[in-house]
């Protein structure tokens, strides 16, 4: 263990057992063998040709806000993207930014530049890299909407993909489809706007936040995409399960569609519940309630 702690300091920070309860805003799971903060796209590139060389397992991680970890030990390298690679600057309308960056932090700077277009993100707990692999949104609003370009590692080779060519859809993306893609940047075409009116309207989604959504707790934001045409939270109280736990794990009073740990919470008491609710819906209206939330080492 000790040589491979050695080599991978080549390429950055290094920290060794970490728990998943402080790489993820579910502040629940096991432990890493391994998280690395690489230094830069050339020592980001060395980690992960040093593990496949290794045969060690790898994940990059952003803010890990949308991810379900499991309860097992990960006897691999998490690759973390948050404290190194979030630099981002801007060309004229258009935002240009590491894949590390969170994308709250964005947000609030492209409303400093009175660049409209991000506003939507205020509120997503995770970094741009994230974002892109759910395409995730908000308010009927959509990282696809303003993404033009994404640079991504592909047998370790950085290359730019179009829009187009990202496959964006409903909270989904082509990177889901591709695992070993590492997603490192991104273009973003802004609009020129008013700045009072962008932090205002910030300010007052802000707001409805608080009062609508469990803040307060840890959690992943929504667990289950919408159904077409449909709301996922209508599903979770047709079922009687609002306020619903199983230890620690509780769909929340304030939002059904939010699962949240009041605890102690492990992975798998907010698995087990997330799967009962699947079930349940599944049987009583024939509604397949996808995850929304990625699941991390989990062996089934």
């Amino acid at each position: 263990m000790n040589d491979f702690r050695l080599k991978l300091l080549q390429f950055g920070e290094v920290e060794e057992d970490v728990s998943f309860t402080r790489l993820t805003t579910y502040k629940a799971g096991g432990a890493a063998r391994f998280v690395v903060y690489p230094r830069n796209v050339f020592s980001l590139q060395s980690v992960i040709e040093f593990c496949r060389e290794n045969n060690l397992e790898f994940k990059v991680f952003g803010n890990g806000s949308n991810i379900l970890c499991s309860d097992e030990y990960f006897d691999g390298v998490i690759i973390r993207l948050n404290r190194t690679m979030n630099q981002f600057y801007y060309e004229d309308d258009q935002l240009v930014a590491a894949a590390g960056c969170s994308i709250i932090a964005l947000a609030y700077d492209a409303a400093k530049h009175s660049l409209s277009g991000l506003e939507f993100a205020a509120g997503i707990p995770g970094s741009l890299g994230g974002c892109l692999f759910m395409n995730a949104g908000a308010y009927k609003s959509s990282m696809s909407d303003i993404v033009t370009e994404v640079q991504v590692l592909i047998n370790n080779e950085a290359i730019w993909l179009s829009k187009e060519e990202c496959g964006f859809g409903y909270r989904s993306s082509v990177f889901e489809k591709h695992p070993d893609w590492i997603i490192l940047a991104a273009r973003m075409q802004l609009t020129p706007g008013d700045r009072e009116t962008i932090q205002n309207l910030m300010a007052s989604r802000q707001k409805r936040r608080f009062e609508t959504q469990p803040l307060e707790f840890p959690s992943a934001g929504s667990v289950f995409r919408n159904p077409e045409g449909d709301f996922a939270w209508k599903y979770v109280d047709l079922i009687g399960y609002r306020g619903h736990c199983i230890g620690d794990a509780c769909v929340s009073e304030k939002h059904s569609n939010f699962i949240v740990n009041k605890g102690k919470a492990t992975g798998t008491q907010i698995l087990t519940l997330i799967e009962e609710i699947q079930s349940k819906v599944r049987e009583l209206y024939d509604i397949e309630l996808i995850l929304e939330v990625e699941k991390f080492n989990w062996k089934k």
